[in-house]
Protein backbone atom coordinates (compact mmCIF):
# COMPACT_ATOMS: atom_id res chain seq x y z
CA UNK A 1 0.00 0.00 0.00
CA UNK A 2 1.42 3.40 -1.00
CA UNK A 3 2.24 6.02 2.11
CA UNK A 4 4.04 8.92 3.66
CA UNK A 5 7.87 7.94 4.78
CA UNK A 6 8.02 11.18 6.80
CA UNK A 7 9.82 15.07 6.28
CA UNK A 8 12.60 14.46 3.53
CA UNK A 9 12.72 18.62 3.35
CA UNK A 10 11.97 21.61 5.53
CA UNK A 11 11.51 24.95 3.95
CA UNK A 12 10.77 28.72 5.41
CA UNK A 13 8.91 31.14 2.45
CA UNK A 14 10.42 34.83 3.59
CA UNK A 15 10.11 37.90 1.87
CA UNK A 16 13.75 39.22 2.21
CA UNK A 17 15.93 35.85 1.25
CA UNK A 18 19.36 37.79 2.01
CA UNK A 19 18.39 38.97 5.14
CA UNK A 20 17.04 35.73 6.40
CA UNK A 21 20.26 33.55 5.01
CA UNK A 22 22.69 36.41 7.29
CA UNK A 23 20.23 36.00 10.17
CA UNK A 24 20.31 32.08 10.39
CA UNK A 25 24.17 32.08 9.38
CA UNK A 26 24.94 34.55 11.92
CA UNK A 27 22.88 34.18 15.02
CA UNK A 28 22.31 30.62 14.44
CA UNK A 29 25.04 29.48 13.05
CA UNK A 30 23.95 27.42 10.03
CA UNK A 31 26.20 26.48 6.79
CA UNK A 32 24.77 27.52 4.07
CA UNK A 33 25.29 24.51 0.63
CA UNK A 34 25.86 25.42 -3.10
CA UNK A 35 23.08 23.61 -3.73
CA UNK A 36 19.35 24.69 -4.46
CA UNK A 37 17.77 27.14 -6.66
CA UNK A 38 19.16 30.60 -6.73
CA UNK A 39 15.30 31.62 -5.27
CA UNK A 40 16.53 29.71 -2.33
CA UNK A 41 19.15 29.20 0.68
CA UNK A 42 19.51 25.21 1.53
CA UNK A 43 21.63 24.52 4.60
CA UNK A 44 24.07 21.42 5.73
CA UNK A 45 21.36 20.39 7.93
CA UNK A 46 21.19 16.42 9.38
CA UNK A 47 19.26 14.26 8.89
CA UNK A 48 16.53 16.55 7.23
CA UNK A 49 17.44 19.45 4.83
CA UNK A 50 16.48 22.84 5.86
CA UNK A 51 16.14 25.74 3.45
CA UNK A 52 14.94 29.46 3.46
CA UNK A 53 13.39 30.35 -0.02
CA UNK A 54 10.96 33.31 -1.54
CA UNK A 55 7.53 32.80 -1.26
CA UNK A 56 5.10 31.70 -3.48
CA UNK A 57 2.50 32.95 -2.22
CA UNK A 58 1.35 36.41 -0.52
CA UNK A 59 2.90 36.12 2.97
CA UNK A 60 1.24 39.62 3.84
CA UNK A 61 -2.48 37.59 4.15
CA UNK A 62 -1.26 35.67 6.86
CA UNK A 63 -1.51 37.56 10.04
CA UNK A 64 0.96 35.02 11.98
CA UNK A 65 3.26 32.97 9.63
CA UNK A 66 3.56 29.36 10.36
CA UNK A 67 0.24 29.35 12.74
CA UNK A 68 -0.06 26.11 13.76
CA UNK A 69 3.18 24.64 12.89
CA UNK A 70 5.79 23.63 15.22
CA UNK A 71 9.41 23.16 13.93
CA UNK A 72 11.97 22.14 16.44
CA UNK A 73 15.64 22.51 15.44
CA UNK A 74 18.74 20.58 17.24
CA UNK A 75 21.28 23.25 18.58
CA UNK A 76 24.10 22.80 20.73
CA UNK A 77 24.71 24.87 24.09
CA UNK A 78 20.83 26.28 23.96
CA UNK A 79 21.20 28.20 26.96
CA UNK A 80 24.00 30.37 25.30
CA UNK A 81 21.94 30.66 22.10
CA UNK A 82 19.18 31.80 24.07
CA UNK A 83 21.13 34.20 26.19
CA UNK A 84 22.66 35.58 22.44
CA UNK A 85 19.36 35.73 20.96
CA UNK A 86 17.47 37.79 23.45
CA UNK A 87 20.45 40.02 23.54
CA UNK A 88 19.98 40.74 19.73
CA UNK A 89 16.21 41.73 20.26
CA UNK A 90 13.86 38.67 19.28
CA UNK A 91 11.01 37.31 21.18
CA UNK A 92 11.17 34.66 23.40
CA UNK A 93 8.53 33.19 23.76
CA UNK A 94 9.70 30.35 25.96
CA UNK A 95 13.31 30.51 28.34
CA UNK A 96 14.83 27.95 28.50
CA UNK A 97 13.87 24.44 30.30
CA UNK A 98 14.99 20.87 30.74
CA UNK A 99 12.62 19.09 28.33
CA UNK A 100 12.22 15.80 26.82
CA UNK A 101 15.08 16.70 24.17
CA UNK A 102 17.18 18.19 26.61
CA UNK A 103 17.58 22.23 27.14
CA UNK A 104 14.90 23.58 24.85
CA UNK A 105 13.22 27.11 24.16
CA UNK A 106 11.23 29.22 21.60
CA UNK A 107 11.75 32.64 19.77
CA UNK A 108 10.13 34.35 17.29
CA UNK A 109 12.28 34.89 14.46
CA UNK A 110 12.75 38.81 12.64
CA UNK A 111 10.36 37.18 9.63
CA UNK A 112 7.67 36.49 12.19
CA UNK A 113 8.29 32.32 12.47
CA UNK A 114 8.28 30.97 16.11
CA UNK A 115 11.12 27.82 16.30
CA UNK A 116 11.82 25.60 19.19
CA UNK A 117 15.42 25.32 19.73
CA UNK A 118 16.78 21.95 21.84
CA UNK A 119 19.62 20.55 22.46
CA UNK A 120 20.99 16.78 23.24
CA UNK A 121 19.50 15.03 26.26
CA UNK A 122 21.78 13.92 28.90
Amino acid sequence: MPHVTGPQFIALQVENLEAAKQFYTEQLGLIPTDQGPEHAVVFQTLPIPFALRTPNINLADSPRLGWGVALWLGCEQADSLHERLRDYGLEIVEPPFNGPFGRTFSFVDPFGYRLTLHGTPG
